[in-house]
């Protein structure tokens, strides 16, 4: 028989993770949470994956949960791009591009934030490699998208810093020669920030293992291939430890670009919403 990733049980897995659980999930969708659990309990049919696991009186996100999330957000992004193509979406929406690092902890709250300043408006997001979501701004197909680096580009405002961590498997031992790096395949933002550091203090380094997602990075990191640079806002990811026998990394300016002809109060409230939530000294709770 063959497997089928249905569009209404991948909006619930993307709600969950964008709520903080089933419940919340359920609320936004107007749906009962039983109807939550079971759209998730199809996609781990449709996979022979478990997606997600309790957690205490939580739940969390496995490995492949995250993987398939990922996959979720640009399967649901191109499906709603598809409908306003054809003009056929009928509430008014803000599609905002993302790189998976900000997406854990960042999103979610942001969601919430924004409701409340844009109630008018749907929230959806794009996850997608920075060159990606360039050329998708570029062209209209996002109205923001949130970019690591230092720009001068005058539809480009500074919401915040991104503080980097080293992490490794907790029994990974540093060799004595170069130090294997677990990397995003170029270009990338933390991949630069590792190697620039580790070159400035003179400390060797190499390649060890490299992925073009995030759960890749996170595998290849606690399967022992090397150290990985991270921005986990306050939080250790499952598996990982954070290593303080590395030089500190300088943080990285995040930016929020906008496309063309945006409607200003759009741009505005989610400017002040992400300077916010950056700004704040709590650290994000896991799975939040």
């Amino acid at each position: 028989m063959e497997k089928v990733l249905d569009i209404v049980p991948l909006r619930s897995l993307v709600a969950v993770a964008d709520r903080g659980g089933f419940q919340r999930a359920a609320t936004h969708l107007h749906l009962s949470q039983a109807a939550v659990s079971q759209h998730v309990r199809r996609l781990e049919a449709a996979t022979g994956k478990r997606l997600v696991e309790r957690d205490g009186r939580g739940s969390r996100f496995t490995t492949d949960g995250d993987h398939l999330l990922g996959y979720a957000r640009r399967i649901l992004a191109l499906h709603d791009e598809s409908l306003r193509g054809l003009g056929v979406e009928s509430e008014a929406a803000v599609l905002i591009g993302s790189t998976e690092h900000a997406a854990a902890q960042l999103l979610p709250r942001l969601t919430a934030t924004l409701e409340k300043s844009l109630p008018e408006h749907r929230v959806r997001y794009r996850l997608d490699r920075g060159t990606a979501l360039r050329e998708a701004l570029g062209a209209g197909r996002l109205d923001l998208a949130l970019l690591l680096g230092t720009t001068d580009h005058p539809r480009a405002a500074l919401v915040g810093e991104l503080e980097l961590t080293w992490y490794s498997a907790p029994g990974w031992i540093r060799p004595a020669g170069p130090v294997p790096l677990v990397a995003f395949d170029n270009p990338c933002a933390l991949r630069t920030a590792a190697l620039n550091t580790l070159t400035t203090h003179h400390i060797p380094a190499e390649i060890g293992a490299e992925a073009n997602q995030l759960a890749g990075v996170h595998a290849a990191t606690a399967a022992g291939q090397g150290v990985a640079v991270l921005a986990t806002f306050g939080t250790t990811p499952q598996g990982l430890i954070p290593r303080s026998d590395l030089p500190p990394l300088e943080p990285l300016p995040l930016y929020i670009w906008r496309r063309e002809n945006l409607d200003p109060v759009v741009t505005q409230h989610s400017i002040a919403s992400l300077r916010h939530l950056l700004s704040e000294d709590i650290p994000f709770a896991q799975g939040a």
